[in-house]
């Protein structure tokens, strides 16, 4: 399940675990214009872990989830 929002500046999306036990925490995605930032609470460190990328590392990210084992370069956007 997830959901999104568009906000001012940012389109956020929510991924939420259903998955089977172990559950993990929600993921927050926001979108920026020139940063795409992820954000997991852990409970065991009692802290908002965060990873922030490119829109071109996220559309790198997008299409090798799909790729079979190898390098890959992508053209840049134009």
């Amino acid at each position: 399940m997830f959901t999104i929002e568009h906000e001012f500046d940012a389109s956020v999306i929510t991924l939420i675990d259903e998955g089977k036990s172990p559950l993990r925490e929600d993921v927050t995605v926001q979108a920026f214009a020139s940063v795409v930032t992820f954000e997991q609470w852990d409970p065991r460190t009692d802290t908002v872990s965060k990873i922030s990328m490119s829109p071109e590392q996220l559309r790198d990210l997008t299409i090798a989830l799909n790729l079979p084992e190898g390098i890959y370069r992508t053209p840049p956007k134009g």
